[in-house]
């Protein structure tokens, strides 16, 4: 297992005594992540720690979890991060579309351990696979207004999308070079048939061309709900292959990817994958590219050695 210390770049915390309208209502037709029934309670920080016990933690990125109020879990992650110091920064939720976005922005960017935004885009014609409602947000100029706001209040952008919709992430990053665009889940190449996977690796290539870009390989379970390490081994090395280390990532996705794997053999298969490339490169995707990309400091091996006890 890995002898140095990581920064998971990807996971959730989850309050249910709140709303996160995503695991409420009817629990079947199950949507394309599964049987999300174990999904439905709370997920605190101590939870995340033991399921991470046995890996050298140095840090962690929360990503917007769905919650009703966003602007409550960003406040929330936030008392939750000075509590603990982890999580180490945080991804908030804002619906660029909305025409008073800005304001939400700013009140998100005052929240310290705020980095970035996230505002799902995933659109697929089988309602199974889609989160939005129109394939076009992204090209939306309403959309586009709140994303250009982004740079003026020091925020990147998460962007979730499933490879047909590559081409016009492309394009939006090389309109938008001031922003940091991070590619969630490597795209989630939900189909794994050859065709399927030529045309992901295609329009990653594509993206990876924009400079202002980086990616992060999680969720792979979610997409694989019985993976093993041979199964996600291409998709690892072709988006690492697409971005190289210093613009990839790794992150868990839990509790999400709990639904797949324990956290130590999801972490044991991105180890084995990667374990021929250099040291330098390795903990670029397993610490040093989050490090840089959400600004979590301190740098060196002093940031290794934080480690509070188990409440």
């Amino acid at each position: 297992m890995l002898d140095f210390g990581i920064i998971d770049a990807h996971h959730h915390l989850c309050d249910f005594s709140r709303s996160y309208p995503w695991l409420q209502g009817p629990a079947e037709p199950f949507r394309y992540h599964g049987d999300d029934r174990p999904l439905r309670r709370s997920y605190f920080i101590e939870d995340y720690r033991a399921d991470a016990q046995e890996l050298k933690l140095a840090g962690s990125v929360h990503v917007e979890n769905g919650a009703a109020d966003p602007l409550w879990e960003a406040e929330w992650i936030q008392d939750v991060h000075d509590s603990c110091g982890l999580p180490s920064v945080q991804v908030a939720k804002a619906s660029l579309a909305d025409p008073d976005v800005l304001p939400r922005l700013e009140r998100l960017a005052a929240i310290p351990s705020v980095r970035g935004i996230r505002d799902i885009l995933n659109w697929h014609p089988d309602p199974h696979y889609t989160h939005t409602s129109r394939p076009d947000l992204i090209e939306d100029p309403r959309w586009l207004k709140g994303f250009s706001r982004l740079s003026s209040v020091g925020l990147s952008f998460d962007l979730q999308v499933f490879p047909d919709q590559l081409a016009q992430a492309a394009q939006l990053a090389a309109n938008h070079p001031d922003t940091t665009i991070i590619l969630d889940h490597a795209a989630m190449p939900i189909h794994r048939d050859p065709a399927s996977l030529r045309d992901w690796r295609s329009g990653m290539d594509r993206l990876a061309k924009q400079p202002n870009v980086v990616t992060k390989i999680s969720a792979l379970g979610t997409n694989d709900h019985s993976w093993t390490t041979a199964s996600i081994r291409p998709v690892i090395l072709e988006t690492i292959e697409a971005f190289g280390p210093s613009r990839t990532m790794f992150g868990s996705n839990f509790p999400v990817d709990n639904l797949y794997s324990s956290f130590t053999a999801l972490y044991a298969a991105f180890d084995n994958v990667t374990a021929a490339m250099t040291d330098g490169e390795r903990r670029d995707l397993f610490a040093e590219t989050a490090r840089r990309t959400y600004r979590i400091g301190p740098s060196g091996p002093a940031a290794y050695l934080w480690a509070p006890p188990l409440l």
